[in-house]
């Protein structure tokens, strides 16, 4: 990153060298797995195609379609549905006609990042560096420059720049944004757009910028970057939630959104992705809600897995330094200081 910079540069850096980072492809697979050794049926290649309250208003049924080669439609019945969906949530939530998602819509933005897969120039990037986000950039658009290892093979990402498609999914419909509008949801979206309209700007510069221009700004970060090395490899959607509010009509919600049933038999995930700072505290979200008369039964579990657990470690000092030792001796990391 400073090879080639002008000594000129006015450069600062912070360092943090207790950082770790989550396969979420791997800890998928194991929770999968463990899952069917206690009993649980993964059904893989199937899309939810209905999705409804059953007669007795105690279970939903929901009907889901073959992918492959198997026996077509079929319906499935559940006290519980936890939807998890991605940027299809919306739409299965939707489905569904819980009252509770009334008043969202999504906005799709597709993410696209510059890869170097040259070994040489990927053997001397060792960390995730972050940068600052341009004026008017929402939050998630950070940039960084990334060291990934991806089916085995080293690599660096640089990203993200924004790009727009109207599918939910980035293998889903084009008529998933026409599908989620509904006359609930049209006010609060343009309200959130008005007051938004600075994201607006920053989205259409983003895919106006050539391949040139989002090299400039990977240069920022490594100045010898060369346009033969890198390639621009689009890599998911991330579907913005827009939702009603009292007081402005209508907001642009950033993170992960909690959306359930009154009576806790439904509930789905909205919004950004959970990732690792903030996926279990979104989990412990879903069970408190969902659950709320078994908690007292789960609490100790919970807090064999999580020593903190309804306690602040703010205002613990020891014990947050005691759990960061231990922690760290697990990981095999330094401790937080």
């Amino acid at each position: 990153m400073f090879k080639g910079r002008p000594a000129a540069d006015k450069c600062s850096m912070t360092r943090c060298d207790y950082g770790t980072d989550v396969d979420f492809g791997a800890l998928c697979v194991a929770q999968s797995k463990a899952f069917m050794k206690l009993g649980g049926e993964l059904e893989l290649f199937t899309t939810v195609t209905g999705l409804k309250r059953d007669r007795d208003g105690k279970s939903w049924i929901v009907t889901v379609k073959s992918n492959d080669l198997g026996s077509g439609k079929r319906q499935i019945r559940s006290k519980f549905v936890f939807v998890g969906a991605g940027g299809w949530a919306l739409l299965m939530l939707q489905m569904s006609g819980i009252p509770e998602i009334k008043g969202f819509l999504g906005f799709p933005i597709s993410g696209e990042f510059l890869v170097c897969q040259k070994e040489e120039l990927a053997a001397q990037h060792m960390s995730k560096v972050y940068g600052k986000a341009a004026i008017g950039a929402p939050p998630m658009s950070v940039p960084h420059m990334d060291s990934r290892i991806i089916g085995g093979k080293k690599m660096i990402l640089f990203g993200p720049f924004a790009g727009f498609s109207p599918r939910y999914l980035k293998t889903g419909s084009l008529l998933d944004l026409i599908k989620a509008v509904k006359y609930h949801n049209l006010i609060p979206a343009a309200a959130a757009g008005l007051q938004n309209l600075d994201l607006t700007i920053y989205l259409i510069k983003q895919l106006a910028a050539t391949k040139a221009q989002k090299l400039g700004q990977l240069q920022v970060f490594f100045p010898e970057a060369k346009a033969e090395d890198w390639t621009l490899q689009t890599a998911g959607q991330r579907v913005q939630i827009m939702k009603k509010d009292a007081q402005k009509w209508g907001v642009l919600q950033f993170g992960t959104e909690v959306v359930h049933s009154a009576d806790g038999s439904m509930c789905g995930l909205l919004g950004a992705s959970p990732g690792a700072s903030t996926a279990v505290q979104v989990a412990l979200d879903v069970i408190r809600e969902c659950f709320p008369d078994r908690m007292d039964e789960w609490t100790p579990e919970i807090k064999k897995m999580i020593e903190s657990y309804g306690s602040k470690l703010s205002v613990d000092g020891a014990r947050a330094s005691r759990i960061s030792k231990e922690t760290a001796k697990l990981l095999n990391i330094k401790a937080m200081p």
